[in-house]
């Protein structure tokens, strides 16, 4: 019920922003908007909603054919300085739909809030055509399921590097994740494998100590329409020998319509995972992202 709520109140959002949208930009087509949404560091603003259908495997018993769906909602609302310098404040908010956790007595498929992250960055764009991009990078212990819940609350250092190309754009991010505070085993009869939480050392007691992050690229071509991927990779430094790294590839294609006067951005991505936790871990991933392209507030 409370997920229906909140899908409710961003519906609203969005139709309100819709109601006056690209009013300030009336000239651009949509084939124009997916050019400069190729920009990471575009002064536009975008409402995105990546939808996540997992397939997992590894060497647990009933680890082969789990799966999980999880609905991710991120305002990106960027707020500019100066030319070409801009303030970013982005939260995350995954909605796990089914989940799959480890438990004594096998796998249990779990539901609700996820934990949220949020990124604070100053990204810039140089005269070279270079982006780059610094901040801090948080995730929090905010999700409604115990199961669900990570054992600590992290804090770290966020940098981007990309560059504008004659064909579009390309770049990496990096960040890396301390654990702070105590460790939570209030749940220790179950637990899930997270993006923020992967396969922990055999004991569960390390502190957290992820380097994470995504590299992406994007291909423009004719009438809108874009070839591109943003695949995100993990290296857990305190996960036991064989489960430390994560790292897909991926592909995938996008194009900016337009409903009425509101730009939306819909594409889908493939990735597939040439490196996943031995123990349980994922090993195809679809992502089905839907951003309508709202105007700034400011």
């Amino acid at each position: 019920m409370k997920t229906n709520y909140f899908l409710s109140l961003v519906a609203l959002l969005c139709i309100s922003y819709s109601l006056n949208a690209q009013e300030d930009k009336p000239g651009k087509s949509a084939s124009d908007l997916a050019r400069e949404l190729a920009n990471p560091n575009a002064t536009l603003g975008q409402m995105l909603f990546p939808i996540d259908f997992i397939d997992y495997n590894g060497d647990i018993d009933g680890a082969s054919g789990q799966n999980a769906t999880v609905i991710n909602f991120q305002p990106s609302l960027p707020i500019p300085i100066s030319e070409g310098i801009n303030l970013y404040v982005r939260p995350l908010i995954p909605i796990y739909t089914s989940q799959p956790t480890t438990t004594a007595s096998g796998f249990v498929q779990e539901s609700g809030f996820g934990n949220i992250s949020a990124d604070v960055a100053i990204g810039k764009t140089w005269p070279s055509k270079w982006i780059t991009l610094a901040g801090v990078f948080g995730g929090f212990k905010t999700a409604s399921n115990k199961a669900l819940r990570a054992k600590q609350t992290t804090l770290g250092p966020e940098i981007m590097v990309a560059k504008l190309t004659s064909f579009g754009a390309v770049g990496i991010i990096i960040t890396h994740a301390w654990g702070i505070g105590n460790i939570d085993d209030s749940n220790p009869e179950s637990s899930a494998i997270l993006a923020n939480d992967f396969w922990p050392s055999s004991d569960g007691s390390s502190s957290t100590s992820i380097t994470a992050g995504q590299y992406f690229y994007t291909i423009n071509l004719d009438k809108g329409w874009q070839i591109t991927a943003s695949p995100t990779y993990a290296y857990n430094h305190n996960a036991s020998s064989g489960n430390k790294l994560t790292l897909p590839i991926g592909t995938g294609i996008q194009k900016v319509l337009k409903f009425g006067k509101l730009p939306v951005r819909i594409g889908g991505q493939y990735w597939y995972y040439v490196a996943t936790p031995d123990a349980f871990g994922p090993q195809h991933q679809f992502r089905l992202t839907i951003a309508p392209v709202v105007p700034l507030p400011w």
